[in-house]
């Protein structure tokens, strides 16, 4: 479906295609704009997910983390100072190695960091990798279940079996019927229908709901909460998102986001056809008020982080966003 037109001035420029979904606490779709049940790929939305195994066998005690180190390891991170201080505190605490890391170095990809990184000559890292905490996590895993810690990427390594049955329990899908791929940092990547992320969200954004893994789920909404910086970065709508208390939410590569929504009880998946991360703020706001969300603090942030009118680099307004899509099954 058409979810969003760009114009310039009176000229459509520009167009985004996409499928929303929307799940309530009964597992019900309460919001579709179609293609609810096209398999999409969770990318980076999974990274929670993915650090549920860890509380399963008591990891983050044995271990001592913290729920800022606890949510680095579910992060997207941009390579702050607070994100590189956090991995080394899990480095030092677990004896795991930066070298041990199956990704390139790289280097900050906030742009503060970027240019005091720059500054001061510094040298690459494997840390700066945005996935570095997740390959830590998978990589303590690993090692934890008498698997090498040099094959924790691996799709039939332990860590990853379990991954993989996690996500079928919490997104509600048959293990044998998700689609797998690698990511763009080298491990495995999940594909299960738009609507199962949505419904994975519900149960990670609910305060109350039974589930094989509410503990796991209750202790990452916390940690998440109280730290939403270390899940992306200053500035960055996956932080400032997750800040405001209501929220629940993980962004994901090539145009996939999802998020809870705490006192509503809902999970939403949204997927951009093309790709695209920056028409999430227009979209989610646009959705948010169909949803009759009361929030004014959230509307705010979202028209900060992306204004629906079309600036230049002058700051001379040339043209709108403009939110075309409506729901085919709307709540009641």
């Amino acid at each position: 479906m058409l979810l969003l037109e760009e114009y310039r001035g009176e000229l459509l420029e520009n167009t985004h295609y996409g499928r929303i979904c929307v799940v309530d606490e009964n597992s019900k779709v309460v919001y579709d704009t179609g293609q609810a049940d096209t398999m999409t790929y969770f990318r980076s939305c999974a990274k929670p997910l993915q650090l549920l195994p860890l509380f399963d066998h008591g990891l983050d005690k044995k271990y001592g983390l913290t729920q800022d180190e606890l949510t680095v390891c579910a992060s997207s991170h941009l390579g702050e100072d607070i994100h590189i201080n956090a991995l080394e505190s899990i480095m030092k605490k677990t004896g795991l190695k930066e070298d041990y890391l199956i990704v390139k170095p790289d280097i900050p990809w906030h742009n503060e960091a970027r240019i005091d990184f720059n500054k001061k000559g510094l040298p690459k890292r494997k840390l700066y990798h945005n996935c570095s905490g997740k390959h830590f996590a998978l990589m303590l895993l690993e090692r934890e279940l008498n698997g090498s810690h040099k094959d924790y990427w691996k799709p039939d390594s332990i860590a990853q079996q379990q991954v993989l049955k996690v996500i079928g329990d919490v997104a509600e899908f048959e293990v044998s019927k998700i689609i797998w791929g690698i990511d763009g940092c080298g491990v495995p990547v999940f594909a299960v229908p738009l609507k199962n992320i949505a419904l994975s969200f519900m149960k990670l954004g609910s305060l109350k709901r039974s589930d094989r893994y509410e503990g796991g789920l209750e202790k990452l909404r916390e940690s998440i909460a109280l730290n939403p910086y270390m899940i992306r970065g200053r500035g960055a709508m996956c932080s400032e998102i997750n800040s405001l208390g209501n929220f629940v939410g993980k962004i994901g590569a090539e145009g996939v986001y999802a998020f809870g929504l705490k006192k509503e009880r809902l999970g939403v998946a949204i997927k951009l056809e093309d790709g695209t991360l920056e028409a999430f703020p227009i979209i989610i706001s646009e959705l948010l008020r169909q949803l009759k969300i009361k929030d004014d603090a959230v509307y705010s942030l979202l028209d900060k982080l992306k204004s629906p009118i079309k600036f230049n680099h002058n700051n001379d307004q040339i043209g709108i966003y403009k939110p075309v899509f409506k729901p085919l099954t709307a709540k009641n």
